[in-house]
């Protein structure tokens, strides 16, 4: 990898995907190739299986075969769309990457870190982030901000109930115990600029 890959993480809400469009204007007017691009999805299969996962109509959905449909989606995203333009020396932002499984489907589903973290490995052939930013914010917070935004899909995990967040949220807070070297907070609780910034100082230090 010639380029930096840098991945952006948070339980619904956290403004992840508002920031990161900002992100990229910045980062171009300072001169660096961005592409900006999100999990599940980013190309064309992986968007495919991306509306598997998340059809809200999919209430049966296993929570192994979900485990396996992110990873099948993220290898394909990764082979075919971020790799290449890492060789190219582009910035990649990636809204979600193998850490959302590991809170997701490892924590909140209870397959386990350490089982869902091997099978990603697998799938991204032990390819991990330069640096993760984690948008820290309470579950309750994130989820307001969810049903007050009339323009963001609801998709089927917005749906489950306060528990399930709660462990998503915890699971992050262990993830990032467990990854200090790669994982660094942010506070998400703050206004979009106090957060653009913050997010902005951590990229920094590694470009």
């Amino acid at each position: 990898m010639t380029g930096k890959f840098i991945t952006l993480e948070g339980p619904e809400g956290s403004g992840k995907t508002t920031v990161s469009k900002e992100l990229v204007k910045i980062l171009n007017e300072s001169g660096y190739k961005v592409l900006l691009t999100r999990e599940p999805g980013g190309v064309d299969i992986a968007e495919q299986i991306r509306n598997v996962i998340l059809d809200k109509k999919n209430t049966k959905m296993d929570a192994r075969t979900e485990a396996l449909l992110y990873a099948a989606a993220r290898r394909q995203h990764l082979v075919e769309k971020v790799l290449p333009a890492l060789k190219e020396g582009y910035i990649v932002l990636c809204d979600r990457f193998v850490d959302s499984s590991l809170a997701y489907q490892g924590v909140a589903r209870n397959l386990g870190i350490d089982e869902v973290y091997n099978m990603n490995l697998f799938a991204t052939e032990n390819i991990l982030p330069n640096r993760t930013v984690f948008f820290d914010i309470k579950p309750e917070a994130g989820l307001q901000r969810v049903y007050a935004n009339k323009e963001r899909e609801v998709n089927r995990l917005d749906l489950e109930n306060i528990d399930f967040h709660e462990r998503v949220y915890e699971g992050y807070l262990t993830i990032c115990n467990r990854f200090p070297e790669r994982i660094v907070k942010v506070d998400a609780s703050q206004d979009i600029e106090d957060v653009l910034f913050q997010v902005l100082e951590k990229i920094r230090e590694i470009l």
